[in-house]
Protein backbone atom coordinates (compact mmCIF):
# COMPACT_ATOMS: atom_id res chain seq x y z
CA UNK A 1 0.00 0.00 0.00
CA UNK A 2 2.86 2.45 0.57
CA UNK A 3 4.47 1.54 -2.67
CA UNK A 4 1.16 2.28 -4.22
CA UNK A 5 0.32 5.53 -2.52
CA UNK A 6 4.06 7.05 -2.87
CA UNK A 7 4.14 6.04 -6.95
CA UNK A 8 0.64 6.50 -8.18
CA UNK A 9 -2.05 8.43 -5.51
CA UNK A 10 0.57 10.60 -4.42
CA UNK A 11 1.95 11.94 -8.25
CA UNK A 12 -1.61 12.22 -9.38
CA UNK A 13 -2.38 14.14 -6.08
CA UNK A 14 0.30 16.83 -6.42
CA UNK A 15 -0.30 17.43 -10.02
CA UNK A 16 -3.73 17.81 -9.92
CA UNK A 17 -3.24 20.31 -7.55
CA UNK A 18 -0.85 21.71 -9.46
CA UNK A 19 -3.03 22.56 -12.77
CA UNK A 20 -6.06 23.18 -10.17
CA UNK A 21 -4.19 25.75 -8.57
CA UNK A 22 -3.06 27.57 -11.54
CA UNK A 23 -6.01 27.56 -13.54
CA UNK A 24 -7.53 29.06 -10.69
CA UNK A 25 -4.59 31.97 -10.01
CA UNK A 26 -4.68 32.84 -13.51
CA UNK A 27 -8.54 33.06 -13.76
CA UNK A 28 -8.84 35.24 -10.66
CA UNK A 29 -5.15 36.46 -9.37
CA UNK A 30 -3.71 37.62 -12.60
CA UNK A 31 -1.79 40.57 -10.91
CA UNK A 32 -0.11 37.96 -8.30
CA UNK A 33 1.59 35.43 -11.48
CA UNK A 34 4.75 37.56 -11.65
CA UNK A 35 7.57 37.68 -9.01
CA UNK A 36 8.22 41.11 -8.02
CA UNK A 37 11.62 42.43 -8.49
CA UNK A 38 14.22 43.17 -5.30
CA UNK A 39 16.60 44.52 -7.15
CA UNK A 40 16.40 48.02 -5.77
CA UNK A 41 17.09 46.72 -2.38
CA UNK A 42 20.60 44.91 -2.96
CA UNK A 43 21.80 44.21 -6.60
CA UNK A 44 25.46 42.87 -5.87
CA UNK A 45 24.42 39.10 -4.59
CA UNK A 46 21.78 39.33 -6.61
CA UNK A 47 23.44 39.86 -9.86
CA UNK A 48 25.25 36.53 -8.72
CA UNK A 49 23.08 34.11 -7.11
CA UNK A 50 20.10 34.92 -9.39
CA UNK A 51 22.03 34.09 -13.48
CA UNK A 52 23.41 31.15 -11.31
CA UNK A 53 20.38 29.80 -10.42
CA UNK A 54 18.33 30.61 -13.26
CA UNK A 55 20.57 29.23 -15.86
CA UNK A 56 21.15 26.11 -13.72
CA UNK A 57 17.94 25.38 -13.61
CA UNK A 58 17.08 25.84 -17.36
CA UNK A 59 19.77 23.38 -17.94
CA UNK A 60 18.72 20.92 -14.94
CA UNK A 61 15.01 21.36 -17.08
CA UNK A 62 16.16 20.02 -20.11
CA UNK A 63 19.01 17.39 -18.32
CA UNK A 64 16.02 16.06 -16.66
CA UNK A 65 14.13 15.81 -20.35
CA UNK A 66 16.99 13.72 -21.78
CA UNK A 67 17.00 11.43 -18.62
CA UNK A 68 13.28 10.76 -18.02
CA UNK A 69 11.44 11.40 -20.99
CA UNK A 70 13.97 10.23 -23.55
CA UNK A 71 13.47 6.27 -23.27
CA UNK A 72 17.36 4.18 -23.02
CA UNK A 73 16.56 2.30 -26.46
CA UNK A 74 16.83 6.21 -28.31
CA UNK A 75 20.77 6.47 -26.92
CA UNK A 76 21.40 2.81 -27.91
CA UNK A 77 19.95 3.41 -31.30
CA UNK A 78 22.59 6.59 -31.64
CA UNK A 79 25.11 4.80 -30.79
CA UNK A 80 26.01 6.33 -27.33
CA UNK A 81 26.65 3.78 -24.87
CA UNK A 82 25.89 3.91 -21.23
CA UNK A 83 29.74 4.70 -19.88
CA UNK A 84 29.77 7.66 -22.41
CA UNK A 85 25.79 9.02 -21.18
CA UNK A 86 26.67 8.58 -17.69
CA UNK A 87 29.99 10.45 -18.02
CA UNK A 88 28.02 13.38 -19.35
CA UNK A 89 25.32 13.12 -16.88
CA UNK A 90 27.69 13.40 -13.83
CA UNK A 91 29.79 16.07 -15.07
CA UNK A 92 27.23 18.31 -17.05
CA UNK A 93 24.61 17.21 -14.82
CA UNK A 94 27.13 18.16 -11.68
CA UNK A 95 28.39 21.37 -12.39
CA UNK A 96 24.24 22.60 -13.49
CA UNK A 97 23.56 21.04 -10.00
CA UNK A 98 26.20 22.99 -8.31
CA UNK A 99 25.30 25.84 -10.27
CA UNK A 100 21.71 25.61 -8.47
CA UNK A 101 22.72 24.93 -5.36
CA UNK A 102 25.15 27.76 -5.04
CA UNK A 103 22.78 30.48 -7.11
CA UNK A 104 19.91 29.25 -4.27
CA UNK A 105 22.47 29.29 -0.93
CA UNK A 106 23.42 33.21 -2.31
CA UNK A 107 20.12 33.63 -2.79
CA UNK A 108 19.24 32.23 0.97
CA UNK A 109 22.13 34.39 2.41
CA UNK A 110 20.77 37.88 0.73
CA UNK A 111 17.22 36.83 1.91
CA UNK A 112 18.18 37.11 5.56
CA UNK A 113 21.15 39.07 5.82
CA UNK A 114 19.97 41.56 4.02
CA UNK A 115 17.11 43.77 5.81
CA UNK A 116 14.77 45.68 2.86
CA UNK A 117 15.09 42.02 1.57
CA UNK A 118 14.37 39.70 4.41
CA UNK A 119 11.23 42.63 5.85
CA UNK A 120 9.74 41.89 2.33
CA UNK A 121 9.76 38.29 2.21
CA UNK A 122 7.24 36.33 3.25
CA UNK A 123 6.81 32.75 4.48
CA UNK A 124 5.98 31.15 0.96
CA UNK A 125 9.37 32.81 0.32
CA UNK A 126 11.85 31.17 2.17
CA UNK A 127 9.35 28.27 1.65
CA UNK A 128 10.43 28.30 -2.10
CA UNK A 129 14.15 28.76 -1.64
CA UNK A 130 14.85 26.06 1.00
CA UNK A 131 12.33 23.66 -0.98
CA UNK A 132 14.15 24.31 -4.58
CA UNK A 133 17.26 23.71 -2.66
CA UNK A 134 16.54 20.44 -0.79
CA UNK A 135 15.40 18.94 -4.04
CA UNK A 136 18.54 20.73 -5.54
CA UNK A 137 20.93 19.15 -3.17
CA UNK A 138 19.89 15.68 -3.37
CA UNK A 139 19.32 15.25 -6.80
CA UNK A 140 23.28 17.17 -7.09
CA UNK A 141 24.23 14.53 -4.12
CA UNK A 142 22.72 11.62 -6.54
CA UNK A 143 24.77 12.87 -9.35
CA UNK A 144 28.14 13.70 -8.21
CA UNK A 145 28.36 11.78 -4.81
CA UNK A 146 26.46 8.54 -4.88
CA UNK A 147 27.20 7.96 -9.07
CA UNK A 148 31.37 7.96 -8.32
CA UNK A 149 31.05 6.92 -5.03
CA UNK A 150 28.69 4.14 -4.85
CA UNK A 151 27.37 2.92 -8.39
CA UNK A 152 26.16 4.56 -11.66
CA UNK A 153 22.64 3.47 -10.87
CA UNK A 154 20.80 3.45 -14.22
CA UNK A 155 17.11 5.36 -13.82
CA UNK A 156 16.75 5.40 -17.30
CA UNK A 157 15.19 1.62 -16.80
CA UNK A 158 13.19 2.35 -13.71
CA UNK A 159 12.85 5.89 -12.53
CA UNK A 160 12.54 7.21 -16.50
CA UNK A 161 10.15 4.22 -17.68
CA UNK A 162 7.74 4.94 -14.04
CA UNK A 163 8.00 8.37 -14.47
CA UNK A 164 6.83 8.13 -18.50
CA UNK A 165 3.95 5.63 -17.33
CA UNK A 166 2.13 8.34 -15.40
CA UNK A 167 1.38 10.13 -18.29
CA UNK A 168 0.45 7.35 -20.19
CA UNK A 169 -1.83 6.62 -17.26
CA UNK A 170 -0.69 3.27 -16.72
CA UNK A 171 1.65 3.79 -13.35
CA UNK A 172 3.91 1.47 -13.26
CA UNK A 173 4.44 1.39 -9.59
CA UNK A 174 6.61 -1.88 -9.25
CA UNK A 175 9.64 -0.18 -10.93
CA UNK A 176 10.01 2.02 -8.01
CA UNK A 177 10.26 -0.97 -5.18
CA UNK A 178 13.78 -1.48 -6.34
CA UNK A 179 15.30 2.22 -6.73
CA UNK A 180 17.68 3.67 -4.11
CA UNK A 181 16.47 5.53 -1.20
CA UNK A 182 17.83 9.18 -1.84
CA UNK A 183 16.72 8.85 -5.28
CA UNK A 184 12.82 7.78 -3.79
CA UNK A 185 13.64 10.97 -1.99
CA UNK A 186 14.69 13.74 -4.19
CA UNK A 187 11.42 11.95 -6.80
CA UNK A 188 8.99 12.62 -4.21
CA UNK A 189 10.00 15.76 -2.93
CA UNK A 190 10.27 17.23 -6.52
CA UNK A 191 6.14 16.35 -6.60
CA UNK A 192 5.97 17.76 -3.76
CA UNK A 193 7.16 20.92 -4.81
CA UNK A 194 5.18 21.13 -7.88
CA UNK A 195 2.01 20.74 -5.64
CA UNK A 196 3.35 23.95 -4.04
CA UNK A 197 4.08 25.75 -7.28
CA UNK A 198 0.38 27.42 -7.25
CA UNK A 199 1.12 28.91 -3.85
CA UNK A 200 4.31 30.57 -4.55
CA UNK A 201 6.45 33.07 -6.96
CA UNK A 202 7.57 29.85 -8.67
CA UNK A 203 4.44 29.92 -10.60
CA UNK A 204 6.21 32.48 -12.81
CA UNK A 205 8.20 29.76 -14.27
CA UNK A 206 5.13 29.67 -16.45
CA UNK A 207 5.63 32.69 -17.79
CA UNK A 208 7.41 32.75 -21.07
CA UNK A 209 8.67 36.58 -21.86
CA UNK A 210 7.92 36.57 -25.90
CA UNK A 211 6.62 39.85 -25.80
CA UNK A 212 10.05 41.12 -23.47
CA UNK A 213 12.23 42.13 -26.88
CA UNK A 214 9.08 44.08 -27.79
CA UNK A 215 8.40 45.45 -25.17
CA UNK A 216 8.20 49.76 -24.51
CA UNK A 217 11.42 50.44 -22.37
CA UNK A 218 11.08 51.77 -18.84
CA UNK A 219 11.89 55.09 -17.90
CA UNK A 220 13.25 56.16 -14.20
CA UNK A 221 14.00 59.67 -13.07
CA UNK A 222 16.01 60.58 -10.14
CA UNK A 223 14.02 63.00 -7.92
CA UNK A 224 16.32 65.56 -8.71
CA UNK A 225 14.49 65.75 -11.97
CA UNK A 226 11.33 65.75 -10.56
CA UNK A 227 11.84 68.47 -8.67
CA UNK A 228 13.31 70.94 -11.31
CA UNK A 229 10.30 69.88 -13.03
CA UNK A 230 7.66 70.73 -10.14
CA UNK A 231 6.93 67.35 -9.83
Amino acid sequence: MAELFWWVIFPYITLTIMIVGLLYRYAFRQLTWAAPSTEFFEKKWLRIGSPLFHYGIIFAFFGHVMGMLIPIEFYQALGISDHAYHFGAIYGGGLVGLMVVAGLIILLIRKITIDPVRIKASFADFFTVLAVLFVAATGTYMTIIYNTTVIEYEYRLTIGPWFRSLFLLQPDYVLMQSVPMIFKVHVISAFALFAAIPFTKLIHIFSIPVKYPTRPPQQYRSRSNYRRQGL
